[in-house]
């Protein structure tokens, strides 16, 4: 199924949305976001990746996150970044897939 321009452009639109409230609410952990909602940062990073590669332009890690956070990853995990809670942990720790 093919998308017309519209479609594309919404989405798209929408992508910013996320990604520029993600980088607005730094408040928010990603161990957080992935305990409420199965995706963090780091995810929708590695989604902008693999969209990349598929379309033939590829680009890495780093600038994929750079892209996500708005500021290179380490600079954001230094600045914003907390101690998961062991709450936190615990719930992360019990989810399929992360024993």
């Amino acid at each position: 199924m093919t998308q017309d321009a519209d479609t594309i452009a919404l989405e798209a639109a929408a992508f910013r949305r996320l990604r520029d409230h993600l980088q607005a609410r730094t408040d928010v952990q990603n161990i957080d976001l992935m305990n409420l909602a199965g995706f963090c940062r780091n995810c929708l990073s590695n989604w902008y990746q693999e969209a990349a590669e598929a379309a033939g332009r590829p680009i890495g890690k780093d600038e994929a996150r750079h892209i996500v956070y708005g500021m290179p990853y380490a600079e954001w995990r230094e600045r914003y970044q907390r101690e998961a809670s062991p709450q936190a942990a615990a719930a992360f720790a019990a989810k399929p897939g992360h024993e």
